[in-house]
């Protein structure tokens, strides 16, 4: 019997990449799985490869999303996967709207779905799972725009929300878990790879080739299991090639 049996488990921004991995992870632990994705092709795709799967195309930005998403299935887990690909200029080079991408995907989702989380109608003991950046660490690159500040806002949003639960006795537990190196067999990690390689003039597989440490989406799916299955409840992880630790 898996880990996650008789469990619901809700990934939003699910349909590829790291999103994915996760739901799968929780398939493969028994769960019920609900993969939510603004892309309904790669969410049909999906379900043709991950039998069990159930699917829900929702703009996960859109102010009724958290209210379809409960609907279709209240979770005991509830991960935030969703983001935007993030700009790959200096920002002298940037548009506002370009610099504030992440901002209105990656954070306006999380806030969105927090929000819904506190004012009901989740259970207590719900776990709800923040995916990050190690770039919310380390400052990220000079040429991701807002990228790396959002990563930390989402933190920041894991706390705050968090305070909240407890001062209101409502039994949340909400985390974050930062992937801590770039994932180049994603969209986002191909972007930031290419971005890179054009800014620091080499070639994107000799950027790849420097690279330490390295996690893959599958480890981040093992990484969010151990999370809602362990003891630790609440706080920042991280999540790299040496495996699942706490954020200092």
């Amino acid at each position: 019997m898996g880990s996650l049996q008789g469990q619901n488990i809700v990934v939003v921004g699910a349909s590829r990449g790291v999103g994915r991995s996760i739901a799968e992870a929780a398939l493969n632990e028994g769960a019920a799985v609900l993969a939510v994705a603004r892309g309904e092709l790669a969410l049909v795709q999906f379900a043709r490869e991950a039998p069990g799967v159930k699917t829900l195309a929702v703009d996960a930005t859109a102010d009724s999303a958290p209210e379809e998403v409960f609907a279709a299935l209240e979770p005991h887990v509830l991960v935030i996967c969703a983001g935007a690909i993030p700009p790959a200029a200096p920002v002298h080079e940037l548009s506002w709207r370009a610099f504030s991408a992440n901002w209105e995907t990656d954070v306006k989702a999380s806030f969105l779905f927090c929000g819904a989380a506190l004012r009901g109608p989740l259970k207590p003991g719900t776990r709800i799972v923040l995916i990050s950046s190690g770039a919310a660490l380390s400052g990220g690159p000079p040429f991701c725009g807002g990228y790396a500040g959002a990563k930390r806002m989402q933190m920041f949003l894991a706390g705050y929300c968090q305070k909240e639960s407890d001062r209101r006795g409502l039994g949340l537990h909400f985390m974050d878990l930062a992937p801590m190196r770039i994932m180049p067999d994603t969209g986002v990690g191909k972007a930031g790879v290419d971005g890179f390689a054009a800014y620091s003039g080499i070639k994107p597989a000799d950027f790849i080739a420097g690279m330490t440490d390295m996690q893959t989406p599958a480890d981040v799916g093992r990484a969010v299991i151990a999370l809602v299955t362990g003891k630790s409840q609440v706080g920042s992880f991280a999540v790299s090639g040496s495996g699942l630790a706490p954020t200092a």
